[in-house]
Formats: C-alpha cells, sequence, structure tokens
C-alpha cells in the first residue's frame, strides 16, 4: 500500500484531490477514498500499484502551489530525521554571509553555488573558501550568526512534533560548528554534527579542522544513528538541498530535497516547493491538531 499525500496550503480543493484519484485510477492503480488530514491544506489517497508510475504521474499536476508526496503507507511516521543546515533549516548559506563580512561574498557565493549544484567537489570547494577567510577576526562568527542567520519557517514546528512522537533528531551540515551549535539548539535538534574551523590568535587560521563532514559522512550520521537507535532505514526521514545531501536522502526511507538544487532535486523521493516545513509533517500523516508549534 502507498499513500499520496496533496499538499496546497489554504488552497487544497476538492477538484484537485479529485484529479489526483483520477489520474492514478487512469494509470491502473487501486485507489481509495481520500482522507483529508487538514481541509484545505492537505489530503492523503492511499493506494495500491507502483510507486514510480504515481510518482511519475501526479508529477504532472500543475497546480502552482501544489507539493506532492507519495511514498509507502507502513512506515510513514519516521522516527529518526536527519537534516541539513544551510538552506534547509535555516535560511541563508552561513559560509556567503560570512564572507560578506570579508569583502569577498560574491566571489564566494559562486564557489558555494557550484557545489551545491554537484560541479565541483565539495571537500576541495570548502577548503577554497575557508582559506580565503583566513585573517577574519573570531568575533564575526557570533556577529554575522546574530546579524544575518534566520530559522527557516516551520523548522521548530517540525523537530518539535516529531521529537514529541518518539523520533531522534540530528542536524548535519557541511557548515560550521560556530552556526550550527546554536541553531540545533534553537531548533531543538537532540545531536549536531558540523565542521570546526581553526581560530588561531583570534583569527580563522583559513583551515577546517578533520573530520570533514561532506556527502559521505552525512549519509554514514544517518547509517550511524538507525543503527544506534535500532531503526531500518526505512524509518528514517533525510532533508536537504544540495549535491552533497544526495547520498543520504537517496539512502532514508524518505528523502525530501527542500527548495532543492537539480541535482538533488531529481535524486529526492519527494520534493518541496512550495511551502515552509512542516510540510514534512503533512507528509508523515499528522494533522495541525498533532503539531507542537514552535
Amino acid at each position: 500500500m502507498f499513500v499520496a499525500t496533496l499538499i496546497a496550503a489554504g488552497k487544497l480543493t476538492d477538484e484537485v484531490v479529485r484529479e489526483g484519484i483520477d489520474r492514478l485510477d487512469a494509470t491502473g492503480h487501486e485507489v481509495g477514498a481520500p482522507h483529508w488530514l487538514d481541509v484545505g491544506d492537505a489530503a492523503d489517497i492511499v493506494f495500491q500499484g507502483s510507486l514510480v508510475s504515481a510518482r511519475a504521474e501526479l508529477a504532472k499536476m500543475d497546480h502552482g502551489a501544489l507539493d506532492v508526496v507519495v511514498q509507502p503507507l507502513g512506515d510513514r511516521t519516521k522516527k529518526l530525521i536527519v537534516a541539513d543546515m544551510d538552506s534547509t533549516m535555516i535560511t541563508v548559506e552561513c559560509i556567503d554571509e560570512l564572507a560578506d563580512y570579508a569583502g569577498i561574498k560574491d566571489q564566494i557565493a559562486a564557489i558555494t553555488a557550484r557545489a551545491m549544484r554537484g560541479e565541483l567537489d565539495f571537500r576541495a570547494a570548502l577548503f577554497e573558501r575557508v582559506g580565503l577567510l583566513g585573517g577574519l577576526a573570531e568575533g564575526v562568527l557570533a556577529e554575522c550568526r546574530m546579524e544575518r542567520v534566520r530559522l527557516t519557517r516551520g523548522a521548530r514546528t517540525l523537530i518539535q512534533t516529531m521529537k514529541a512522537h518518539g523520533a531522534y533528531s540530528v542536524l548535519v551540515s557541511g557548515g560550521f560548528t560556530a552556526f550550527a551549535d546554536p541553531v540545533g539548539e534553537a531548533i531543538g535538534f537532540d545531536k549536531v554534527v558540523a565542521n570546526h574551523l581553526e581560530i588561531s590568535g583570534g583569527k580563522l587560521s583559513g583551515r577546517v579542522l578533520e573530520p570533514i563532514v561532506d556527502s559521505a559522512a552525512k549519509l554514514e550520521t544517518l547509517k550511524a544513528e538507525a543503527a544506534k537507535h535500532g531503526l531500518p532505514l526505512a524509518e528514517t526521514l533525510a532533508v536537504g538541498d544540495g549535491a552533497n545531501d544526495i547520498p543520504m536522502i537517496t539512502a532514508a526511507g524518505l528523502g525530501v530535497g527542500y527548495y532543492p538544487h537539480p541535482s538533488a532535486g531529481a535524486a529526492a523521493a519527494a520534493v518541496i516547493r512550495h511551502h515552509d516545513l512542516t510540510a514534512l509533517l503533512w507528509a508523515q500523516g499528522y494533522p495541525r491538531r498533532q503539531w507542537v508549534m514552535g
């Protein structure tokens, strides 16, 4: 059994839900009656048939603000979430904002964008960008965090709700602990994994300390935390936006691209392009009355 969750907050109509049912029916799926999670916001369609075919068919629905998540029904409520930070749990790329204080934002942002699209090796791109920040005063890290970093809408509600229902949460970032640790605390993550900037004489040395949190480390974090908590990968959720998130996204029970770069979007089982992070609660079957508002 599978479930297709149609999400269009404040704009989901009976007609759109009916179209989803008709599309599944016309492509040979056995479809049940729809179930509203929240009327006008999100609805489930349970069906039997082909997961791949259903995803392809429902992706053709063109209603502007509609996001669709299609997945196996049995394990939809996840017990582990592993989430990227930059441009996922927060609205910015921290290294780009930090570069602004050094007067080289455009230069570093261009490298970041290419790395997130998968055009550059993440590790090499990280070393290059951090090297360009060498000599920046350590105090700028806190200044940048306070002035530039904002939580993505729905981040706290997503994590607090999942935790209230027994899930474990990990923030895993190719960014830096100077940002990730306070962000993780503000959102309520159980654990934070991120890179450590080397500081020497009160300034950034231009180096990152080993081990490096790259795509392989993100995948290993997902697998290790699942094993630690006795969970099959089917009961995990991974969410991110960049190429370095692809391995964990493809390994998780539900891998989500959140406003993703094209390569991550193509690899993800589900893509959110129109809603905040609370869409991932509807995707897990939580109606709004069960949310823990952050």
